[in-house]
């Protein structure tokens, strides 16, 4: 039996205007290593004027920040994944004290919560790992970004015993459908939606885009992972959000440009960051 021959759509060929913003990527990982400079040249290129760099322990953020250097359109967000929870010492939480305090480019603590698909860290320590950084920052007074697997119950249920209702905060890679779109959403909270929209057995999470309201919408790749339709099964990068807006724009029944401004400005108003329409100048 022959398989029908997917047809790789040069992202270019689907520029939007300069105002685009990939909420969550992971460039600094060493899938980028050889090509990370074009890489972002094709994300601008393409329209994206804003990129959150997330880095996933202290250690990781001192030993490759500097990667971006050369471009202040990378915003920072920093915290200690779930699956890493074991590292969440004193030690580790007062580096982070340091690096928020040093650094502005950081813009939010995350991604932390609770992931029960993978099994590297025992539930009880991504629990303390989780309230810990909570705890951080309403002390540092920063947004958080919500990593969740498996465990939507869990991480609904001690953020609202915490009393994060209406704190900024954002569930990042969104997967669920309507009914916990609608619980996040009357939490306050923003939902950032990636690639996997654009895949056809993802119905619920195409129906779930239809109850966000517009201004807690944001877009993301999670990259290297997760790449939107034409590209699934490849490495991810930040030009392909022009996919993905297009897949969330006809299930909103918006335009792509309309919805790629009104993501990028829920972006840069949840990060705080620059609200001028142009990528930033050095």
């Amino acid at each position: 039996m022959s398989h029908k021959k997917t047809i790789r759509i040069d992202p270019l060929t689907q520029a939007l205007p300069p105002v685009g913003v990939d909420s969550h990527a992971h460039l600094h990982s060493e899938d980028f290593d050889a090509d990370r400079e074009d890489v972002l040249a094709r994300a601008a290129a393409c329209g994206i004027a804003r990129i959150g760099n997330i880095f996933l322990d202290p250690l990781d953020f001192d030993t490759r920040k500097h990667l971006f250097d050369a471009h202040p359109e990378v915003f920072f967000v920093l915290g200690i994944h779930p699956c890493d929870g074991q590292t969440c010492t004193p030690q580790a939480l007062n580096a982070m004290r340091a690096a928020f305090a040093s650094e502005p480019r950081l813009r939010a603590l995350g991604e932390i919560g609770l992931d029960f698909f993978w099994d590297d860290c025992p539930r009880e320590l991504q629990y303390l790992a989780f309230q810990q950084q909570l705890d951080l920052a309403r002390e540092l007074e920063q947004p958080v970004v919500i990593h969740c697997r498996q465990a939507e119950a869990e991480t609904l249920t001690l953020l609202e015993a915490r009393g994060f209702m209406g704190y900024p905060l954002l569930w990042h890679c969104f997967g669920g459908d309507a009914a916990l779109a609608r619980r996040i959403i009357r939490n306050g909270w923003h939902i950032s939606i990636p690639g996997p929209v654009s895949y056809p057995a993802n119905t619920a999470l195409r129906e779930a885009l239809t109850v966000i309201p517009d201004d807690r919408l944001l877009l993301e790749t999670d990259c290297p992972y997760l790449s939107p339709l034409p590209w699934r099964g490849k490495r991810n990068e930040p030009a392909f959000t022009v996919f993905t807006v297009r897949h969330m724009a006809q299930a909103r029944g918006m335009q792509p440009e309309a919805l790629w401004q009104l993501c990028g400005d829920n972006a840069r108003r949840f990060f705080g960051l620059d609200t001028a329409r142009e990528r930033p100048q050095d």
